[in-house]
């Protein structure tokens, strides 16, 4: 058994012309949410066409997610949902030296190595779920906490912007 919170191995030797559905478990998301520290995850889905290039495998769909984050400025729970395309390629591992200066193009940023034949699709989607959040999400309380840290009203972006204008 995995110790992962969403795993779903899958064998590329599986591969049909059907899309692969995965869907988180209440159980599954509230572990992802405690791995992540969100204070939910309500949903995660994936739906991914498979397609092998010899070894290398491709992923594509779209990930749906609803989940609980911390408003950046005042700690507030934000509710959040994601919906966005999802790419992922599978690639047998290469070989490195010790020290070894490793040169990545663009197109290897989103790839994940694998052994055998099979590789953990969940993980993957979970991976994406984390790099899909905004670290930086601000809440409707978050003027207001950033003008009481502040010492000063809130003001809006008009306000800010004119502000700056200004001569001394």
């Amino acid at each position: 058994m995995s110790d992962l919170e969403f795993s779903r191995p899958f064998d590329r030797r599986g591969i049909t012309a059907a899309p692969l559905v995965l869907t988180a478990t209440p159980a599954e998301c509230a572990a992802l949410a405690k791995r992540f520290a969100l204070p939910a995850v309500h949903a995660l889905s994936a739906t991914l066409e498979m397609m092998a290039e010899g070894e290398v495998v491709h992923a594509a769909g779209r990930m749906r997610a609803d989940i609980v984050q911390s408003c950046a400025v005042s700690g507030d729970d934000l509710p959040v949902s994601i919906d966005e395309a999802i790419t992922l390629r599978f690639v047998p591992p290469r070989a490195y030296q010790p020290d070894e200066e490793v040169d990545l193009e663009a197109g290897e940023l989103d790839e994940i190595e694998y052994e055998g034949t099979g590789f953990d699709l969940g993980e993957a989607v979970a991976q994406t779920l984390i790099l899909a959040i905004d670290p930086f999400a601000e809440g409707p309380n978050a003027e207001r906490v950033r003008a009481e840290v502040l010492g000063a009203e809130p003001e809006g972006p008009l306000a800010a912007a004119l502000r700056g204008l200004k001569r001394d």
